[in-house]
């Protein structure tokens, strides 16, 4: 599509309950509840249309206060896809339709990605597209919490895991090199951000749960099991973390004071 950006929507699903953070999209934010800074943050990527999909009255009346377009959606959906699938159906959009799904917790999300993860969608013809980037420390690389993507020659994902992947064989075999990683290892984390195919999501809650889904705890290996492509957008720099904890709420809060 020569380089520019297709139209397309943002999905924001917005969960009330939080294990950890309750009542989380609704944090105050300096002044605004932290939906509605995603919201604005999501709008600078050019979106033709930006929709908040929530489980919950409060998350969608203080959504609905800042002139944002919001959905109620099940309460039972096991994730944030199922909850975009419903959205699809309900808005009736084609299958055509790009779709970026925005988390609501990540209220300084990068415009620039949005729009990359839309063009690749685009660009590449896959039912999915997301995005990685280079990884150069070992402790990254070896923690389970950092999911890792392979890719293959034309930039679709093999496979996603919270395993050490690619394994560099050779030089872990010495034991003073496991805090490194040799020069030529290419290695991806991933980006948890991802734009989907309307037709895909009609298709997504039809698929059984794969194997590998359930030991790794990645979502999107479902997907792979079926056999629809990822297509994956490699940026050079890690994204702005999101909200999780009370710790990064109130990093967040400070941040927004500064504002």
């Amino acid at each position: 599509m020569g380089g520019g950006t297709p139209p397309f929507k943002i999905v924001i699903p917005a969960r009330y309950a939080s294990t950890r953070l309750p009542a989380k999209p609704l944090l105050d934010l300096g002044g605004k509840p932290m939906v509605v800074r995603v919201a604005e943050q999501a709008a600078l990527s050019g979106a033709e249309e930006i929709l908040v999909a929530t489980d919950h009255p409060a998350v969608l009346a203080a959504a609905r206060q800042y002139g944002l377009h919001a959905v109620m959606t099940r309460t039972d959906h096991p994730s944030g896809t199922d909850r975009l699938a419903e959205v699809v159906e309900g808005a009736g959009w084609d299958d055509d339709t790009l779709v970026v799904n925005v988390q609501g917790d990540e209220p300084l999300i990068e415009p620039q990605l949005i729009r990359q993860i839309a063009r690749r969608l685009a660009d590449s013809g896959a039912a999915i597209a997301t995005a990685a980037h280079p990884l150069v420390g070992a402790d990254e690389f070896n923690n389970p919490n950092v999911v890792k993507v392979v890719l293959n020659s034309t930039g679709d994902a093999l496979y996603f895991s919270r395993a050490p992947i690619p394994y560099p064989r050779d030089h872990f075999a010495h034991p003073g090199n496991r805090q490194t990683l040799p020069p030529e290892l290419i290695a991806y984390r991933h980006i948890g951000v991802y734009g989907y195919r309307a037709g895909f999501l009609r298709q997504y809650v039809g698929l059984a749960p794969s194997p590998q889904e359930s030991v790794e705890c990645l979502e999107q290996l479902r997907a792979l099991w079926h056999g629809f492509r990822i297509s994956v957008q490699v940026v050079d720099y890690p994204p702005i973390p999101g909200v999780d904890t009370p710790d990064d709420a109130r990093r967040m809060q400070e941040r927004y004071k500064k504002v």
